[in-house]
């Protein structure tokens, strides 16, 4: 069965999750920002002292994207990496001062994308697009698995 395009949920989030990209790169520009390095960042602020593998979980990119993330952010003195003190082998990753000035004018602009998003909706509306979003997510968690599938029939 073929789906008219304007009727593919996956075809309109796919549009405006790209649409928001876009939008977070161009007001990241000025700070020397991408993206995946601002979601680092934001990360960072949040959890400190996270490994690279699980930065790469929360921040969506692969291990070796986070890598190259982290050498990145590292060199510019933005984040600083030290020996975990019971596991040496894995690398605690924190925020600098200079880190966290740098976000913190950063994550100004951002904020702005997401309220020139937020305000057109109501509140109502809002919270009913997170549900939905969520709603999206839970329905797809397991469809990389076979065992994921759920059944057409309802």
């Amino acid at each position: 069965m073929r789906l008219p395009i304007d009727q593919r949920l996956g075809h309109h989030l796919k549009r405006v999750e790209q649409e928001l990209s876009a939008a977070k790169h161009s007001c990241l520009r000025p700070f020397k920002l991408n993206v995946p390095q601002y979601s680092v960042l934001l990360t960072l602020s949040h959890e400190p002292g996270l490994s690279g593998a699980v930065l790469a979980r929360r921040c969506m990119v692969t291990p070796q994207t986070m890598s190259s993330v982290l050498a990145t952010l590292e060199g510019r003195g933005l984040v600083e990496r030290k020996p975990h003190p019971v596991h040496s082998h894995i690398l605690e990753a924190r925020l600098t001062r200079t880190g966290q000035n740098l976000l913190a004018k950063a994550d100004e602009a951002v904020t702005e994308v997401e309220l020139r998003l937020t305000e057109e909706f109501t509140q109502a509306e809002a919270q009913g697009l997170i549900t939905s979003l969520e709603r999206c997510s839970s329905a797809l968690a397991g469809a990389a698995s076979p065992s994921g599938r759920k059944s057409s029939a309802r």
